[in-house]
């Protein structure tokens, strides 16, 4: 019984770390944090849009909306944004001439490449107090639960 209750009390400890981990609030703050500098259209607000699309590949907003949990009208006010500064692009869905796709440009790579650069910075500053050996059996770890968990 004692080992269920520990068992239990691990869970509990994993829901309250990852309720704040989940929190748009707490999202928002780090994508901040991210996109400060980089230019108008790139904030916290466009942030998710534009890293959602590098993790998918060309996609319709409808498509990319629950990817980021908006509405396809929220995903495409964001991606004209996005496409207005040229991070961005449509072109046409080769399956339905009607709709289109969005793209990544060639610069749009480029600053995803240098948000995930700045995202793992962050990473890597807020665990120097942590041993090299536990900063990676963590993320050896959290690999795992990902693939592993209720998440998969």
């Amino acid at each position: 019984m004692e080992n269920e209750n520990q068992g239990n009390q691990v869970g509990h400890d994993i829901a309250d770390a990852l309720g704040v981990l989940l929190r748009r609030s707490t999202r928002t703050k780090l994508h901040g944090r991210l996109t400060e500098g980089m230019g108008g259209a790139l904030d916290e607000v466009t942030y998710p849009v534009l890293s959602a699309l590098a993790r998918t590949g060309p996609c319709s907003a409808a498509e990319l909306a629950p990817e980021v949990g908006l509405d396809r009208s929220g995903v495409t006010r964001r991606a004209t944004r996005l496409e207005a500064a040229g991070l961005i692009r449509r072109q046409p869905d080769p399956a339905d001439r009607r709709a289109s796709l969005l793209v990544l440009t060639e610069q749009g790579e480029r600053v995803v490449g240098e948000l995930r650069e700045r995202l793992a910075g962050h990473i890597v500053r807020s665990l120097a107090s942590w041993t090299p050996e536990e900063a990676e059996a963590f993320a050896r770890q959290l690999r795992r639960f990902t693939v592993e968990g209720p998440f998969a």
